[in-house]
């Protein structure tokens, strides 16, 4: 069931987006979204900071897009939210000396604390990784 709501608005994107466009796709993802956030609220009765981020970015990336009537801008939201996503986790580790996957995951798993760090690490060349192919793929193919 977890699964299915965290796939839903992206799936509803690309339905939406292959019969009747990207701007109808980009309303779609907006009011499935917070659609998503609220029934994982329902469920949680919180959002954890990462849900709040994409929430945040869907709105005022979908925001632009519509208005401006410019898809570039829903393009360039995945690459903003995994670089933001690779920053944090930079920042955090190595400025601040705190693992934020630890502190988001530490509830649901218990790892060594090295196995902890290696994971942070991957994740920010994941993040990192996923934001530069977006970047490109938005920057040099078409809709």
């Amino acid at each position: 069931m977890k699964i299915l709501i965290d796939f839903f608005p992206i799936l509803l994107f690309f339905g939406a987006y292959k019969f009747y466009g990207i701007y109808i796709g980009t309303g779609v993802l907006m009011a499935a979204t917070v659609l998503q956030m609220a029934l994982i609220y329902g469920i949680d009765h919180r959002l954890q900071a990462m849900h709040k981020i994409t929430l945040a970015l869907v709105l005022v990336f979908g925001t632009l897009t519509l208005v401006l009537h410019d898809d570039r801008f829903i393009k360039w939201k995945p690459t903003v939210l995994y670089a933001a996503m690779a920053i944090a986790l930079a920042v955090a580790v190595w400025i601040y000396k705190k693992n934020f996957l630890k502190l988001l995951l530490g509830s649901q798993l218990t790892l060594p604390e090295p196995v902890w760090m290696r994971l942070n690490i991957l994740w920010i060349g994941y993040s990192a990784f996923m934001a530069l192919i977006n970047a490109y793929v938005a920057a040099y193919y078409s809709t």
